[in-house]
């Protein structure tokens, strides 16, 4: 059974867009990706708020500056610099752009909340100081619950405005966690703040994959059938209608599940025919059709974002390899030809990279390499073992299990490889993260 299931959306109204520079602009102020590129300077003006909304207005000013941080785009000045009269106003016109690129800030985020009749208004601006004008211009409303969503929201249309790409606020991870022969689901938000559990099976709850929208999650768990057999049997948790249907028990493995971009199919790891191959079903379909067949075994099946083509795990060749082929288990292509072991396999969201763990000096790392198998580069190195990549939504941030502090823990770092930061705490062993889509 579930316990309480999240909202699978919270709602937040944007009142008025004022915005004078479109958030699809043709060219970013920021080309995200280089892990040489300098730093923007960016000032976080401290957040005018009314008395009755002081508590809430941190929330909000610190929330905006914990998501900024995360995204390692930016050199934030130091508030003692700032130099600009309190009498000064947030919005266009109400105060003097020089005092800001007099202490060398590239773009100012000036903001106002207010309350009334139980809602909170919040006014938000983002500033091209050097160009004196405003690049992003919007007024946000919100219950007293959805404080932080309403400031994750202004978040990311920071992020979109100066860089072209989707913010990732909003975004959630969910992973296996637990000890002593059981693991459960938790799901948390893309910082690991806000850790719930999802399931209580009292079993081995493992590989989550989500729904292209967001509102249900594939995940498979160790279970016995009648004659007290062994099984693996593949679920579906549903965040809308609050169920958990079974999606297929034939004997044997039934794990490793993949949503197609467009959800209407899964593809997944069957062994019931006997070796485990890669099968392809529309949900609560009796019927799937198998697209492998190998001496070895087929796993961890992945959709590139247009849905035309899976990467997954073959030891077809004697050592398990990544592998590309066609939707229809046509075109397939050996992707690396190193190591011992290559394991599950991630396909960007900008279909530009896969990432992968590979078998490398008595341990496993993440590497990156083009959809090609060209062009492989190694993220980690010397910090434990490192497995189970999983791309952010905007293809800018890699999730990951690695054991470096001892048990396993789930890390994320940028797609270069550098800024890690640790995300789970006291779950256990975590394994096994998979990053949602853009929607909540």
């Amino acid at each position: 059974m579930l316990n309480r299931l999240p909202r699978a959306v919270l709602v937040l109204l944007l009142l008025s867009i004022l915005s004078p520079r479109s958030e699809a602009a043709e060219k970013p102020y920021i080309a995200v990706g280089s892990a040489k590129a300098k730093k923007v300077a960016l000032a976080l003006a401290p957040i005018r708020a009314d008395s009755a909304s002081a508590g809430e207005a941190k929330t909000v000013s610190d929330t905006v500056a914990a998501d900024l941080t995360f995204m390692d785009l930016f050199r934030f000045l130091a508030p003692a610099s700032f130099v600009e009269s309190k009498t000064a106003g947030v919005a266009p016109g109400t105060f003097q752009m020089s005092e800001w690129t007099s202490i060398g800030a590239e773009f100012v985020v000036k903001s106002q909340l207010t309350r009334e009749s139980g809602t909170f208004k919040l006014e938000g601006h983002l500033y091209d100081a050097a160009g004196n004008r405003a690049v992003l211009s919007k007024r946000y409303v919100s219950s007293a619950s959805d404080i932080k969503t309403m400031a994750h929201t202004f978040s990311n249309d920071i992020v979109t405005a100066l860089t072209g790409l989707p913010g990732i606020f909003l975004t959630r991870i969910v992973m296996s966690c637990g000890n002593q022969g059981k693991k459960e689901l938790y799901l948390m938000n893309f910082d690991g703040t806000e850790v719930r559990q999802l399931t209580r099976h009292n079993s081995i709850a493992l590989s989550p994959a989500w729904s292209p929208d967001g509102t249900k999650i594939a995940y498979s768990i160790y279970t016995r059938n009648s004659k007290n057999i062994k099984n693996i049997d593949l679920y579906e948790m549903d965040f809308r209608a609050r169920t958990v249907r079974l999606l297929s028990n034939r004997r044997g493995i039934n794990s490793g599940a993949s949503y197609s971009p467009d959800g209407k199919r899964v593809a997944a790891t069957l062994s019931f025919s006997g070796n485990p191959e890669i099968y392809v079903f529309s949900p609560g379909s009796s019927n799937a059709t198998k697209i492998t067949q190998s001496f070895g075994f087929d796993v961890d099946p992945t959709w590139s974002p247009d849905g035309g083509k899976l990467a997954f795990v073959s030891s077809r060749s004697g050592m398990p390899m990544i592998y590309s082929m066609s939707a229809d288990g046509s075109n397939v292509q050996r992707l690396t030809f190193a190591g011992r072991y290559n394991a599950s396999p991630s396909w960007s969201p900008t279909n530009n990279k896969i990432a992968f763990a590979g078998w490398l000096e008595g341990r496993f790392d993440i590497f990156i390499m083009n959809p090609d198998g060209t062009t492989i580069e190694r993220l980690t190195k010397n910090q434990g073992g490192n497995e189970d990549p999983t791309f952010s939504p905007d293809g800018n941030f890699i999730a990951f299990t690695s054991n470096r502090t001892g048990q396993n823990n789930i890390y994320v770092m940028n797609v270069d490889g550098t800024f890690t930061k640790r995300l789970t705490y006291g779950l256990g062993n975590c394994s096994t993260p998979k990053w949602s889509g853009l929607t909540r």
